[in-house]
């Protein structure tokens, strides 16, 4: 497949309001229910990119910066920051804006990884991803690094074999000293 896409075609920008039903004891949105809307914008971009039906592979570096409250507009950005085979891993930006007060925060960033399927639910390939802004060019190169922590932290790849975050953990000089 020699399909390319940018990153920008993927962007899903959601928003939605924090009503009493999705906060905790301290009106504040539950963690839960910001996970659930950060699954669905970052599927939709999976969609957007792959054109497929996908299913959520792991949601990691979640980062908790900041409460967001009851009656707060909460925007949800994300986009497809790489693509491998048939995964795609999407970097979710999110922002909770008090619009009486006119404070607007960025709260939360994560990234998640989808996989696109077929309809018999079975691994499909992905177009690659074109990064064209520096932001977007610093987020693949990166993912490379994060997808090879991923797999090792589930096991799936040996550390050994890890070599984007040998560097990282200065792994060789390490090796080289025994």
């Amino acid at each position: 497949m020699t399909r390319k896409k940018t990153a920008q075609q993927s962007v899903v920008v959601m928003t939605e309001m924090v009503l009493p039903n999705d906060t905790n004891t301290l009106h504040n949105l539950m963690g839960g229910k910001l996970m659930h809307w950060m699954d669905i914008v970052a599927a939709i971009a999976a969609q957007k990119h792959s054109n497929r039906i996908v299913v959520t592979a792991s949601a990691d570096s979640i980062s908790f910066k900041h409460p967001i409250g009851l009656g707060n507009v909460v925007t949800l950005k994300a986009q497809v920051t790489r693509a491998f085979n048939s995964s795609m891993e999407v970097f979710i930006e999110v922002w909770a804006e008090d619009i009486p007060a006119n404070k607007k925060i960025q709260t939360h960033r994560a990234f998640f990884t989808f996989v696109a399927v077929d309809q018999n639910g079975r691994p499909i390939e992905v177009p690659e991803v074109l990064p064209e802004t520096p932001e977007e060019v610093e987020l693949y190169e990166g993912a490379l690094r994060r997808r090879q922590l991923r797999l090792v932290l589930a096991k799936r790849m040996d550390p050994k074999d890890a070599v984007e975050l040998k560097s990282i953990f200065n792994l060789e000089e390490k090796n080289d000293k025994k």
